[in-house]
């Protein structure tokens, strides 16, 4: 994908979070329909989490040679971080913050920028991530997240989004 395109994937992504949830009442968004699965809330919570985490890594690739880029663990997230306790309008508005800061950074940068490295380090293993991986992997997160809210609302006996 060019570098426009999956900006602008990645800027829209919020959009496609929002209309996800769109008219969910709180009782739908805690509810957990399909055994052994997140919440609708618990997803948005996950998403809200490692988007800065990404930013934090895109920004760290940008701005110094190199960085160690450390694995976070997304399950001890979900158990350690009140995710029935959060606002889903905040955490809305944090991922969408953090796209359009991001955004406008990575628009700005040379092309060269793109290939960038950072060393992705996960259970003692290394691994070479450019800038433009990481914009992709952050870009097909939400996406990917999307299709379990998705399921949840069937489950629910919810109108698709």
């Amino acid at each position: 994908m060019e570098s426009e395109a999956l900006l602008d994937a990645y800027r829209n992504g919020i959009d496609i979070l929002r209309r996800a949830v769109a008219g969910m009442t709180r009782d739908q968004l805690v509810a957990r329909p399909v055994p052994g699965r997140w919440s609708t809330l618990e997803v948005v919570c996950h998403l809200a989490d490692f988007d800065p985490i990404y930013a934090d890594r895109m920004k760290r690739v940008i701005a110094t040679d190199r960085p160690l880029l450390l694995s976070a663990g997304h399950e001890a997230f979900a158990r350690s971080l009140t995710y029935h306790d959060r606002d889903l309008e905040e955490e809305l508005a944090l991922i969408d913050l953090t796209r359009r800061q991001m955004a406008r950074i990575l628009r700005s940068l040379p092309a060269e920028a793109w290939d960038r490295v950072g060393i992705y380090r996960n259970d003692g293993e290394e691994e070479e991530r450019s800038l433009r991986r990481l914009v992709e992997t952050i870009t097909g997160h939400i996406p990917h997240h999307v299709a379990f809210i998705a399921e949840k609302r069937r489950a629910l006996g919810l109108e698709p989004a």
